[in-house]
């Protein structure tokens, strides 16, 4: 179960940045999926595309997380949905449905995001 498994490697991506939302399954999930509006359960890392530099984990907190969807920048709003319990999806993230332009106000605005999100349970 997702709950076990270990903090994830990012490879180092190829080319220029993605201008839009990209979602790979790393492994495919087998429990209930998970629908826009759901509360979400998930441990996750994050890292810039362009540096690879994480900037948030849940694993070196030790502990899982669990937030509304709706309440997420959109590339998890629109990236999630349909993923299974169990699984692990990647989710490269361009700006515009992160953290807004450079610019915008977050230490992040204006990159391009990389999350790996192993999915525990949704409600």
């Amino acid at each position: 179960m997702s709950a076990d498994r270990t903090k994830p490697e990012f490879d180092a991506p190829q080319g220029p940045a993605p201008t839009e939302l990209v979602t790979r399954d790393i492994i495919e999930g087998d429990g209930a999926e998970a629908k826009p509006g759901d509360t979400v359960t998930v441990h996750y890392a994050g890292v810039e595309y362009e540096t690879g530099e994480e900037f948030d984990s849940s694993w070196n907190r030790g502990e899982s997380i669990q937030f509304p969807l709706r309440g997420l920048i959109q590339g998890w709003q629109d990236g999630i949905p349909g993923m299974k319990v169990g699984g692990r999806r990647e989710l490269v993230i361009p700006p515009h449905l992160a953290y807004g332009p450079a610019g915008a106000g977050h230490f992040l605005s204006g990159k391009t995001l990389i999350f790996i999100i192993d999915l525990i349970d949704v409600a």
